[in-house]
């Protein structure tokens, strides 16, 4: 079971390194009655390891998922990523996302404190981390909470300082899937392609479509439903997830840090460094060219390239 103590005295020893006023603003943040830390959720993740003691040598590598993703959506980086660093990598599916339980609390603090509970249940006292657009906002926020725990830390297409225009662009799309009707019975074949030509007007990227429809589960009584917890999303969004918590301004985290950006995105700028480097002072950032946000499923020879040499290096 989780302690609330670890958790507090985690926190406590990177709030003695920033000004007294903000160490109060963050601390009593932290403890309002929004953040209870007995809320953590239990988390599904997929493991990828080998018997092989170089393995075992270097920290696993923790992979957070976006928005309305999974673990799922990144089996075959993790797979690669293994077999090219020999790191066991676990990629771990976001509260009311994939396998793991649902919540009425969907915030950055929350998610962090999600994770925080897993290692403390693997027993992983040192890791690094990826994370993904959500994922690596709550990757960002763990590493600044707890940064004793991370060995080094890298960051796809997301931004502690800014927020692409676009993000707000997902409230019409929460409401196009939750609009979706699928009567019971039929195969999921079929359902997926109703669930398609519905949300065809609203989303005409066919890929974007692909990508939520991953969601469409069938339930034990041959219904349909999304397996994603979209009124709890849809409430938390615009004032949780869509920026990046300011409460936490002055934390930093001092390790091995990478920022990966899509050359075509606009979620971090090419000259957001400056400002990253407040909170992450030893980041780096890179593009790859040709990627927008979905920088690991467009790119993923680049991306992998990228990471796995940060992996090897740091």
């Amino acid at each position: 079971m989780f302690h609330n103590k670890m958790w507090h005295n985690l926190i406590l020893q990177n709030l003695k390194k920033i000004p007294a006023c903000s160490q109060i603003a963050i601390s009593r943040s932290l403890t309002s009655d929004s953040v209870n830390f007995s809320d953590a959720v239990d988390l599904a993740y997929a493991s990828y390891e080998s018997t092989s003691d170089e393995s075992c040598s270097r920290p696993p590598l923790i992979i957070l998922h976006g928005l309305l993703g999974s673990k799922n959506n990144w089996n075959s980086v993790s797979k690669a990523i293994h077999r090219t660093t020999g790191r066991k990598v676990i990629s771990i599916d976001a509260r009311n996302h994939g396998d793991s339980r649902h919540s009425l609390q969907h915030t950055y603090i929350h998610m962090a404190h999600d994770v925080m509970k897993l290692l403390k249940k693997l027993e992983l006292s040192k890791v690094s981390i990826l994370g993904h657009s959500m994922g690596g906002r709550t990757a960002m926020v763990l590493s600044l909470l707890c940064s004793d725990l991370v060995a080094s830390l890298i960051v796809v297409d997301i931004s502690p300082v800014k927020t692409s225009p676009q993000i707000f662009s997902m409230m019409s799309l929460f409401d196009a899937m939750a609009a979706v009707s699928i009567r019971s019975g039929i195969a999921m074949s079929k359902a997926r392609k109703l669930a398609d030509e519905q949300l065809k007007s609203i989303i005409p990227d066919i890929n974007l479509r692909n990508f939520l429809i991953t969601n469409l589960v069938q339930t034990n009584t041959g219904s349909y439903t999304w397996r994603v917890n979209l009124p709890v999303i849809k409430e938390n969004f615009q004032t949780y997830i869509s920026s990046f918590p300011s409460n936490l301004k002055g934390l930093q985290y001092c390790g091995p840090t990478l920022f990966i950006g899509g050359s075509l995105s606009d979620y971090i700028g090419k000259n957001d460094l400056q400002d990253i480097q407040e909170y992450f002072p030893l980041a780096e950032l890179t593009f790859i060219e040709g990627a927008g946000h979905w920088v690991h499923s467009q790119k993923p020879e680049k991306f992998l390239e990228v990471v796995c040499k940060f992996l090897t290096e740091k």
